[in-house]
């Protein structure tokens, strides 16, 4: 089924679906308001990735979807790009957290923390098809600037730096090698994600072979 009759198929669903009969939430008390934002970004998280495509995406699907009024949702957000890239930066922080995790089990060798921060960036998209078309192929990309973006630049850099301080990858300029090992990941990545069903070998090996082509580290 293609994005656009997904999309198509799930808000003529949702049009459907009366929508649930909430109880009034009245006036929230101190942190509810905070609270209700979290579910409101929570279930944009969800809905966009079943839709993956946050043109597909309403404030109303939202609302219907944790049982709130739509005014609730306009109160946090003004339009739905607001909505999607606070949906995107949540998914940028879980991911970074995921990243800090598995550098940490691998302190002392940063071969290893290199391979693990991008193999959770490619599971993480092979988990969620949906939010890694938003995040990186949208329009979206074109229309608003994400920030938050940049981080994993930052990050990758100083994780390949690593590698050639200890001596274990040839002395190179990080920024730019690290840059092809992102670029060639996400190739790897969007293709899986696109065409799915095409006899793909395990993404472990795939990011062996960068490490050792794009940063030089020996093989594993």
């Amino acid at each position: 089924m293609t994005v656009a009759l997904r999309a198509r198929v799930y808000n003529d669903r949702m049009s459907a679906t009366p929508a649930p009969q909430a109880e009034p939430r009245g006036r929230n008390r101190r942190g509810q308001g905070e609270r209700l934002r979290e579910e409101i970004v929570d279930s944009a998280c969800r809905l966009l990735d079943e839709l993956a495509d946050d043109q597909a995406l309403s404030l109303r699907a939202v609302a219907r979807d944790i049982g709130i009024a739509a005014t609730s949702v306009y109160l946090h957000f003004a339009d739905r790009d607001a909505l999607v890239l606070a949906a995107l930066e949540h998914c940028h922080h879980g991911l970074v957290a995921a990243i800090d995790v598995v550098e940490q089990a691998a302190a002392g060798n940063p071969v290893a923390q290199l391979r693990e921060r991008t193999l959770v960036l490619g599971r993480w998209a092979h988990d969620h098809p949906g939010l890694y078309k938003v995040m990186h192929e949208s329009t979206l990309n074109r229309r608003a600037a994400m920030a938050f973006k940049e981080e994993f630049g930052r990050l990758s850099r100083a994780a390949v730096q690593r590698c050639m301080d200890a001596g274990l990858a040839p002395a190179d300029d990080a920024a730019v090698v690290a840059l092809d090992l992102r670029a060639a990941v996400h190739g790897a990545v969007s293709i899986r994600v696109n065409q799915p069903d095409l006899p793909w070998p395990p993404l472990e090996d795939q990011v062996d072979r960068f490490l050792v082509k794009l940063v030089g580290v020996k093989a594993p």
